[in-house]
């Protein structure tokens, strides 16, 4: 942990983050990774993800943690007039302003895009929300929950499982968080080369599907359709990890050459010349036949003699990992870090995945408490402490 001045391929750009929950958050804390200086703006309560548990003190729950490094935190009652002003006058410094406030709210605010892009015409003025704005959902809620429902994603659950389940993760909040990253950072490029802003909207929901339909519109790619939506092997019945003597494994024989192998290794070369494996054509109608023999053949051997067979014969493999096990995982040691925060002591961080050579991506701040910086930024805009209440409230 360092407290330097910001480096990395984005020093030099400023962020306003007025977003709550992850998909803001988490997309701002990437940008501050990467070395923008994020000014993370809250409400006197505080952003949501400080409420969550487990916490060692109130308002700094593992969520804030875990998507709030590298920020600074001030405090800004946007319903006064105090602290529209103030935040005015911050967004005027800045290149790009992050919200996933609903656009009634925002407009209530007084914070739509033409407001503040009048205030500062070469800012980056991204709204991320459920619906697109100028659908008939705009101001619907929409948590992870609702855009995986509504994206399609439950459905390709319920058919690869047979119940209508969610991913056990917030996959639309963190896919969404890595859009508006891309697409900000796209944006960014034009500003710099024009001294435009613009606005940048990311719809939760478009996104999801999106990302669901690049390999799953399948069949309907064609119009008229030559088949069924659904990807033929993400949908096979059974696409999942197998049993082995000892335990779980991914083993996974892709192309010919990897069929053979497997097929060889577990005494039954025959099956290899099977038409039903012999091409991708036939092969995409066969997957559920095809994973059906590697978790019969499975239970030959013990996880680790699978791993040196398939580690021998060129077969995608992999442990089956607790997710407390691949935490431990010795590969993971540079993404896993023990960190002490100033007041809440000893804490595990995770790191920024990916390397640059040249500007490195560094992990600087940990997560502020709330408010922590709203002295000192409004200091910087030449406002009042905000110890006399005014931008605070």
């Amino acid at each position: 942990m360092t407290s330097t001045a910001p480096s990395g391929p984005l020093a030099g750009v400023r962020v306003i983050d007025l977003a709550s929950v992850v998909m803001g958050p988490y997309a701002a804390q990437l940008l501050g990774d990467m070395g923008a200086d994020v000014i993370k703006v809250e409400p006197p309560a505080g952003d949501l993800t400080r409420i969550t548990h487990p916490q060692r003190h109130p308002g700094m729950g593992q969520l804030a943690l875990n998507v709030n490094r590298n920020k600074r935190s001030i405090v800004l009652d946007l319903k006064s007039a105090d602290g529209q002003a103030a935040l005015l006058k911050l967004v005027s410094t800045a290149d790009i302003l992050l919200t996933n406030m609903r656009p009634g709210a925002l407009a209530r605010l007084g914070l739509d895009y033409e407001r503040l892009s009048t205030a500062n015409p070469k800012l980056i003025y991204c709204n991320a929300q459920g619906f697109r704005t100028d659908s008939d959902r705009a101001g619907l809620a929409a948590y992870d929950e609702i855009v995986q429902a509504s994206s399609g994603f439950v459905d390709l659950m319920r058919r690869a499982t047979g119940q209508p389940n969610y991913a056990p993760s917030i996959l639309a909040d963190k896919v969404c968080a890595l859009t508006i990253t891309y697409a900000v950072l796209a944006a960014l490029v034009h500003q710099r080369a024009t001294g435009a802003g613009q606005q940048v909207e990311v719809p939760m929901t478009d996104t999801l599907l999106a990302f669901n339909l690049v390999e799953h519109l399948s069949g309907h790619t064609f119009e008229p359709p030559m088949g069924a939506t659904g990807f033929n092997r993400s949908m096979a019945e059974p696409h999942r990890a197998v049993r082995t003597k000892d335990g779980w494994a991914c083993i996974l024989p892709y192309t010919d050459r990897n069929i053979a192998a497997f097929f060889e290794a577990v005494g039954e070369p025959d099956l290899a010349a099977d038409q039903r494996f012999q091409d991708p054509g036939q092969r995409a109608n066969n997957f559920s036949a095809l994973y059906a023999l590697v978790e019969q053949f499975a239970p030959m051997y013990t996880t680790a003699e699978w791993q040196e067979i398939c580690g021998a014969r060129s077969i995608p493999f992999a442990p089956v990992l607790e997710l407390e096990d691949a935490a431990a995982d010795p590969y993971f040691d540079p993404m896993l870090t023990v960190a002490d925060h100033p007041t809440e002591g000893a804490y595990r961080q995770v790191g920024f995945p990916v390397r640059f050579s040249a500007t490195p991506a560094t992990i600087r701040e940990h997560c502020p408490t709330l408010g922590q910086h709203t002295g000192e930024i409004l200091a910087e805009l030449g406002l009042d402490n905000p110890n006399g209440g005014s931008a605070a409230g």
